[in-house]
């Protein structure tokens, strides 16, 4: 059993780790309203003690959670939501229409996660999925809104990262819940406050035309911070969406320019690391390849589906 690591991060919003393959790469988040709890992500099914753990600390019974909101079904994100609605009997899942039926029956999520990491390590990564109820699961559409506790979370369509992706804003806190869409930026990367950002192109769904859509439309909702799925909060989000948008741009021209998936690896690779020394990061060239290993790779893999799909 891992440790409890959170943050009370202001507005009512605590950031955990959820400690998934190392502490410091994903985040899950619980807003507090009125003695209640509604979770933004909730990690792994070995994420959910840590999520009930906290709620024990702040004496909010599970029976007032009210809520369990994956930004999208990638399963550092919601692979313990089945375990954590059989935890909250009282909570409603909100899940984006395209994931609605996988988080109905994860069988095929898990079959196919199966065949891509092996048995074994998908159960020692996430454990079996646990199917939710039809009649507990809400689906949101772009717009749509609900009043948790007299606090309003309205849900924004951003395809990109996963075409099964929303963004949540709150309006209490003025923040926008982004899991992957406004990108990552690892403790580690960060120099004099300033975060690196980029883009985690996921092996199915990158979509570089939809993602600078969706940064857009995240920015025009005028939020003053927000609450990254990797890893924690960021302020500050115009230069952060600019330098996301290069990204993206940029990412997709070596996935066009590269001959093959090894030689686009390794210019992935040699990129981050020019950009991180730029910063000023103290770490060494090992140090930051070994920050972004699993994020090289799942880059690499997302940008190469993508340009198989448009050959």
């Amino acid at each position: 059993m891992n440790n409890l690591i959170y943050e009370d991060i202001g507005h009512g919003v605590s950031c955990i780790d959820s400690q998934y393959i190392r502490p410091g790469l994903a985040s899950c988040y619980l807003i507090e309203q009125n003695g209640h709890a509604a979770f933004i992500d909730v990690g792994t099914n070995y994420t959910v003690p840590l999520l009930i753990e906290l709620l024990a600390k702040k004496n909010i019974p599970l029976e007032n959670v009210d809520y369990v909101i994956p930004t999208h079904v990638h399963l550092d994100h919601a692979g313990g939501a089945g375990s954590m609605m059989q935890h909250a009997p009282n909570a409603q899942l909100i899940i984006h229409p395209r994931g609605a039926r996988h988080m109905i029956d994860p069988s095929r999520l898990q079959a196919g996660a199966s065949a891509v990491y092996g048995e074994g390590e998908f159960k020692k990564h996430y454990g079996d999925l646990i199917a939710i109820d039809e009649q507990r699961v809400t689906v949101a559409d772009d717009g749509f809104n609900i009043n948790f506790q007299g606090r309003t979370l309205e849900f924004i369509d951003t395809p990109g990262h996963a075409k099964h992706h929303f963004c949540i804003v709150d309006n209490t806190s003025n923040g926008v819940f982004t899991g992957d869409t406004f990108g990552v930026a690892y403790p580690e990367l960060t120099v004099n406050g300033q975060p690196f950002i980029f883009p985690p192109s996921s092996p199915v769904d990158f979509n570089p035309e939809d993602w600078l859509k969706s940064i857009d439309k995240l920015m025009a909702a005028g939020c003053n911070r927000a609450y990254l799925t990797h890893f924690n909060k960021v302020d500050e989000l115009q230069p952060l969406a600019s330098a996301l948008r290069d990204r993206v741009t940029l990412f997709a021209q070596f996935a066009m320019q590269s001959p093959n998936s090894d030689a686009l690896k390794t210019q992935v690779q040699a990129y981050f690391i020019e950009e991180i020394l730029k910063t000023g990061c103290q770490l060494t060239t090992n140090e930051i390849i070994n920050v972004l290993s699993l994020d090289i790779d799942l880059i690499t893999q997302g940008l190469t589906v993508w340009v198989e799909k448009n050959a």
